[in-house]
């Protein structure tokens, strides 16, 4: 026969804390005039009873954040415990990165012993960040896409999309006999005419390591077996780029947006390329608010030759007339 466990006076008072406790967090989630559950309104930061509607108690705490945001872009855009993930890298912007200013927090300069630590820190680090050749391809063209999107002034939606169409193509085994360059390229191109800032194929392909050609055929390839849908691109949405590039007053812009609605309406738009068509309009509607630019001057922003903008220019104005008359 065992014998009963010694009970000491600590024991007890623990016991007795314990019950109370207890008894006080039941109180606090019952309210005291009906016995209903109690709930806390964060907005108004007061705790109230569900059923009765009593307010038990007010002025409380808010632990949250100052800021308000309405979607999940703007919480990530305020939130200051970390950059916002994105697909424009590898690892989404999920892994360390180790600087490479070689000084400490105080911005003293590090001994040469140590210097020689963090570069081995470097080292492994980036072959932990790129752990397979799935990884590595990643990290190339997301790389390329960001270089060719700077040279190109494209905004950051675009570089966004087109690494999401880079990760789409890799997932869909669309790689295998198609370079890193041609796809990324390729992806980028789609992303530009799908934001409604559209490049042209020679813009691209003067920043691009790959071919035009080359560029084409696998622009096409990807939009077919991704089922992406690239709507063709509007003339007009070239026309504010080649009015910054040469200078031009908002009234030739006006007026050049103008001949291109006049062009579509009479329909000879269609089969012709939009540079050329929006290119041709910048410089008639130059010509018609009496400002001075050259046929070159217009074929070098827009990279096609003076032949085609002539054919185009006066495509346009006998639109214009034909509408007038």
């Amino acid at each position: 026969m065992t014998d009963p466990p010694i009970r000491t006076r600590s024991d007890e008072r623990r016991q007795t804390e314990q019950t109370e406790s207890l008894e006080d967090a039941d109180e606090r989630e019952q309210c005291p005039e009906c016995g209903g559950r109690l709930v806390s309104d964060t907005e108004h930061a007061e705790t109230l009873c569900d059923d009765c509607g009593l307010v038990v108690e007010e002025g409380e705490i808010d632990r949250g954040p100052e800021w308000r945001a309405f979607d999940s872009a703007e919480k990530d855009q305020k939130s200051r415990v970390g950059a916002p993930t994105t697909k424009m890298m590898h690892d989404q912007g999920l892994s360390t990165n180790i600087g490479w200013q070689d000084r400490d927090a105080y911005g003293k300069a590090l001994s040469s012993r140590q210097r020689q630590k963090m570069q081995r820190l470097r080292t492994w680090n980036e072959r932990f960040r790129t752990r397979d050749s799935k990884e590595r391809n990643l990290k190339q063209a997301l790389g390329e896409i960001d270089r060719m999107a700077s040279a190109l002034g494209l905004p950051e939606n675009v570089r966004e999309t087109a690494s999401v169409i880079y990760r789409r193509a890799l997932e869909e085994d669309l790689l295998p006999g198609r370079s890193i360059e041609g796809v990324a390229t390729a992806s980028l191109y789609a992303a530009a005419r799908q934001a409604g800032t559209p490049r042209s194929l020679d813009e691209i392909s003067a920043v691009s390591r790959v071919e035009k050609d080359e560029i084409a055929r696998t622009y096409r390839y990807v939009i077919r077996e991704l089922g992406l849908e690239v709507k063709p691109a509007d003339p007009e949405s070239y026309v504010p780029r080649f009015v910054s590039d040469l200078d031009l007053s908002d009234e030739t812009e006006r007026r050049a947006r103008q001949l291109l609605k006049t062009a579509k309406d009479a329909g000879i738009h269609s089969g012709k390329s939009p540079v050329g068509l929006a290119a041709a309009a910048v410089y008639a509607g130059a010509l018609l608010t009496n400002e001075k630019v050259t046929q070159n001057d217009v074929g070098d922003v827009a990279s096609i030759s003076e032949v085609t903008i002539r054919n185009r220019y006066h495509e346009l104005l006998e639109a214009e007339e034909g509408t007038a008359a």
